[in-house]
Formats: C-alpha cells, structure tokens, sequence
C-alpha cells in the first residue's frame, strides 16, 4: 500500500505544502464542512497523498481497479462513464473542481472510468486514512455522509432524466444545474464554457449529437441563450429553470 504523503514522481513533498493543500485550497470551503477546526484542517492535510496532475484525455482510474483513495478535484474538468458488453461509452457524470471522484468503489472496486475533460489537477484522499480521521473528526464524517447522500441524489435524478422527460426538459436541466454549481464556485452562473463536447452532452443526456445542435439552436432563436463555440451566456435564466422544472415548455422538435 502506498505510503499517504508520498507524490508520484521522485520530489519530497514537505507537510507545509500540504497543509496548503486543504488550508489555502479555493475550494476549500467546498471540499470540508463548515467551522472545521484549523488543527482538523492539518490532520486532513497530513493524509492527502499529494496531488496528481492529468493532462486532457487521460484516464484518473478505469472500471475493475481496486479502490484504495477518493479524488477530490482540485481545478478542471472530469467525466465518468461505463462501458457496455457491447463495448458503447454510456457517460454517468461531469465533474468539476470542489467535487469528489471514486466515491462509486467505496464497496470493493471501481465501477466507472474517470477520464479528465481538459488538463486538470486532483488531491488523492487514501481511504483507509480518511476512515481513521472520522473516529477523530465527527464533524468530517457527517460531511461525507452529506457528500454521499448528495451522490445518491444526483444518481437517482439521472435516472428521472433519462426516463420521463423530454429533450428540451432534459437540456434544460443540464444547463440550470450547471450554472448552479459554476455559482457555488464563485463563478457566473450565467456565462461559462461547455468543457465537454456536445456527442458527450448528448450521451449522458440520452440524445444524438444532432439534437443537442437542434436543441442550442432552438434555444438560442428563442433569445434563452447565446451560443459562441463552446462558451454559453443564458439570457433567460428563469425561463430554462422553468422548462427544467417541467413548469413550461416549447414546441415539440421536428
């Protein structure tokens, strides 16, 4: 088993520089629960295994690995998917900075791949270290009961996504919860950039890659959105958070 304050590559890595990790992290506030003491900050801090840079398109952990560390996502961009007997990519989730990774092996191992969306950085939390910091931290412990209840939520959502509602709804729904978690980030909620491509929208939405293209282009001549490239503005945010709660809706797609 690996040792926890030991980074991959052959540089020491000082305990100052990972009390830095948590204690000076702009997600920090995210990551760990309101009113942590500064002394279980440094515990927390003590067990990360350091840090791990990934470049764009390269694998964090794949399907059928053991499960020995979460990943709490320092800055960029992630997306989780399974693989079918078939041997077809079905995308479980996008993640961002201030989010969890791994949560899903907890039970033994893997059952997804991670795979980061751009280049991007994580801090490896081992497991078996963050399980002896609960018995001495209670307040950490019901910050990761939280986290994993919000994980079943978000789970569960995905799964009235793809089953009852429509196209437009399902978009929708995308872009309101993105624009919510970009807004707990400090970051506009109205204004961002698509970090993943539209053949990934639509298959984590359950759409062609040419219905997300109707779906933008529809939105945008509705005056909703504006759409340059990648980067989405949405002009009419009660209006899509209205059609993602199922209160409005448009035209069927032709």
């Amino acid at each position: 088993m690996n040792q926890a304050i030991s980074l991959p590559g052959d540089a020491p890595v000082s305990i100052q520089a990972l009390k830095t990790s948590c204690a000076a992290c702009s997600m920090h506030q995210l990551c760990l629960p309101m009113g942590l003491e500064d002394a279980d900050i440094n515990r927390l801090d003590q067990i990360i295994g350091g840090r791990r840079r990934l470049a764009k398109d390269e694998r964090l952990y794949q399907m059928g690995e053991p499960f020995t560390s979460l990943y709490a996502v320092r800055f960029g961009h992630f997306k989780t998917y399974q693989v079918n007997a078939a041997g077809e990519e079905q995308i479980t989730g996008f993640q961002m900075a201030g989010e969890l990774l791994g949560m899903d092996a907890i039970s033994g191992a893997h059952h997804c791949d991670a795979v980061a969306l751009e280049d991007s950085e994580v801090c490896e939390i081992p497991f078996a270290r963050l399980e002896e910091l609960f018995g001495q931290v209670p307040a950490l412990l019901r910050h990761f009961h939280r986290i994993m209840s919000q994980e079943i939520t978000r789970e569960q959502n995905v799964m009235l996504l793809l089953g009852n509602m429509r196209a437009e709804q399902r978009f929708a729904v995308f872009l309101v919860n993105l624009s919510a978690r970009y807004a707990a980030r400090g970051y506009s909620p109205n204004s961002f950039q698509l970090r993943m491509s539209r053949e990934d929208i639509g298959n984590y939405l359950g759409l062609t890659i040419e219905s997300i293209s109707r779906l933008l282009s529809r939105f945008k001549k509705q005056g909703w959105l504006q759409v340059d490239k990648r980067e989405v503005t949405l002009l009419d945010p009660a209006k899509l958070k209205a059609l993602a709660a199922g209160l409005d809706a448009c035209s069927p797609m032709g």
